[in-house]
């Protein structure tokens, strides 16, 4: 650490390598324990804490000084750093072999009595938290968050500097986009009625670095959507935003994976297998029933339409007819673990899913078994070719759902995570990384009455597949590609249309007007004119990867100063009202019904 005018060390550096030196120290009174005539202090900075003692025998004149200190004071002191002595060595403090013995010490700032305890264990509620924001970042947990932060973004752009990739800002202030998330919107002063929209992605402008030859670009960009926010999810958020010239899929996933071993290498020691494992999406929906599996665990999902195809049960046969499908779970050995009343919420949370029930059969060899209600409608010989299918023992539990192949998958998809957890299965310590691909491009809205880009209406779709826009566009399968670890879409990315003539059909495919197209899309469409290269990106979750590498379930924990979930920041309290004189200038004025 460089020396400054308060400091000639940190706290967390004062080990027994200084014993017998003298320090300058700076930072703030962690705790305080007045022993009459000796006061002990933790002195805390970001680096971490060590024990600085003021002895009135030799700080002197100053120990009236020292006996007005609290928690939370910010504290100058010099001494001289000694060793312990053996029955007085705190083994919880990296620092806890040493102390400083105080010869002089000024004090800095007082503190009012903190809202909320600055200590890790600290209970109090969010919100709180919130509104204190610069004394729950004072905590060592939440400076570790933010110095991880800023270790990863330095490994993320030394990795790609030395890959020949180039930083490029991005525009903030750009034209509000028709697919995807709301835009939040920025009016214009000078163009009266007129607005920008923060970016949802760089989407387009990275497309156009590559059409202006630079190659290579990466940034750490900051990014907006105007949503309803989960734990995973804030209005603004940071991507690792790379998109690369003359690639294909197979030359971009190499480069992404490397990277991301180097983060966990460096940041949590974990050395990752590679390559990572490449699943189609097709595959992962009928083994897994998600486009994000979770592969640390097994009960995957079997389809057993072929043997209930011709069933006297109406509910299983009518659903296959349909052209929908019969998926199963199995759970082996799982009597016992599950309770009748288990069971009944397991069909309750099907029904979340949109299915229309929750079929079960417990596996027994004698004759309780007919108790399980479904069996009274298969027969033996369905019910032996299930048994057969599934490898079913005694003590095993069967689920099943038949619906339309979209809401089965995804019922039982997520059925087989929530049996995950009432079964207790152990995924602690595990990171299985996964590429899912062959997306499909399309996905038909019924509410819009149009197909709706599954990514976004700039995804490839497949060389081979390209002949089915204009025929059957809920076939055709895009070049995309998701980066999966423990059920978490860690980034996603595609390769790009780079033809004009295949992009004006893809806007054919989204039902898009001329209109429409020129109005938001005209300066791609006529820059393509102008030889593009064959290109693709990825973008990764700066935010989750943070989540991911420090175990926090909660993306708000991650971000220096995040939002509430109605989009406030506690401290700043914002959003909040504009002067009129503002309003004016912007041409805008407020319904103060709606207000």
């Amino acid at each position: 650490m460089m020396e400054t005018h308060f400091r000639s060390a940190v706290c967390g550096e004062v080990n027994e390598n200084k014993v017998g030196q003298t320090v300058k120290l700076a930072g703030w009174a962690d705790s305080r324990r007045d022993l009459g005539g000796v006061i002990f202090v933790d002195l805390r900075d970001r680096s971490g804490k060590v024990q600085v003692v003021f002895n009135e025998k030799i700080v002197g004149s100053e120990f009236p000084i020292a006996e007005k200190i609290r928690d939370e004071y910010v504290l100058n002191v010099e001494g001289v750093v000694q060793e312990r002595t053996p029955e007085t060595v705190n083994p919880k403090m990296e620092t806890g072999k040493v102390e400083v013995m105080v010869n002089h010490i000024t004090i800095l700032d007082t503190s009012a009595t903190p809202p909320i305890y600055v200590k890790d264990d600290d209970k109090s509620g969010e919100n709180v938290r919130l509104k204190y924001r610069y004394l729950d970042l004072r905590k060592p947990k939440n400076q570790k968050i933010l110095m991880t932060r800023a270790k990863v973004a330095s490994i993320v752009r030394n990795y790609l500097n030395e890959h020949g990739f180039c930083e490029i800002e991005t525009p903030v202030l750009g034209k509000t986009t028709p697919e995807g998330a709301r835009d939040f919107l920025v009016p214009s002063r000078v163009q009266k009625g007129k607005f920008f929209g923060l970016p949802q992605s760089p989407q387009l402008f990275k497309q156009i670095l590559m059409i202006s030859g630079m190659d290579r670009y990466y940034q750490l960009a900051k990014c907006f959507r105007d949503e309803d926010l989960r734990q995973d999810r804030q209005p603004e958020f940071t991507q690792i935003d790379m998109e690369m010239s003359f690639v294909t899929k197979d030359d971009i996933l190499p480069i992404m994976e490397e990277m991301i071993a180097k983060i966990f290498k460096e940041v949590r020691g974990i050395e990752l297998e590679r390559p990572f494992l490449r699943m189609t999406w097709r595959e992962a929906m009928d083994r897994f029933g998600s486009d994000k599996p979770d592969m640390r665990f097994g009960l995957e999902l079997n389809d057993l339409s072929d043997i209930l195809k011709d069933s006297s049960f109406n509910v299983f046969s009518d659903a296959i007819k349909r052209g929908g499908s019969v998926r199963a779970i199995i759970a082996k050995d799982a009597q016992g673990k599950l309770s009748k009343k288990a069971l009944k919420n397991l069909e309750k949370y099907a029904k979340i899913y949109k299915a229309k029930g929750l079929a079960w059969i417990d596996v027994k060899d004698d004759e309780s078994q007919m108790k399980t209600p479904i069996l009274k409608f298969i027969s033996e010989e369905e019910k032996q070719a299930i048994y057969d299918r599934l490898g079913a023992e005694e003590g095993d539990y069967i689920f099943m759902v038949a619906d339309t192949d979209q809401i089965a998958c995804t019922a039982m998809g997520q059925l087989r995570l929530e049996l995950a957890r009432r079964l207790k299965i152990d995924v602690s310590n595990q990171f299985k990384f996964l590429w899912v691909i062959d997306f499909p491009l399309l996905e038909y809205d019924e509410e819009q009455g149009r197909y709706v880009a599954v990514h976004h209406p700039f995804t490839a779709p497949l060389d081979e597949d390209i002949p089915l826009l204009e025929t059957a566009p809920e076939k055709v399968r895009s070049d995309a590609y998701d980066m999966v670890v423990n059920g978490v879409e860690l980034g996603g990315g595609s390769i790009r249309i780079h033809n004009g003539d295949i992009q004006e059909k893809m806007f054919k495919a989204l039902n898009l007007s001329e209109e429409t197209v020129q109005t938001q899309f005209g300066f791609l469409m006529e820059a393509l004119k102008y030889g593009t290269p064959p290109h693709g990106g990825l973008a990764f979750g700066f935010d989750r990867l943070i989540m991911m590498l420090m175990d926090i379930d909660n993306i708000r924990d991650v971000i220096a100063f995040p939002k509430t979930q109605n989009h406030s920041d506690l401290m700043t309290e914002a959003p909040a009202d504009a002067g009129l004189d503002q309003l004016i200038d912007l041409g805008i004025s407020v319904d103060e019904d709606i207000v």
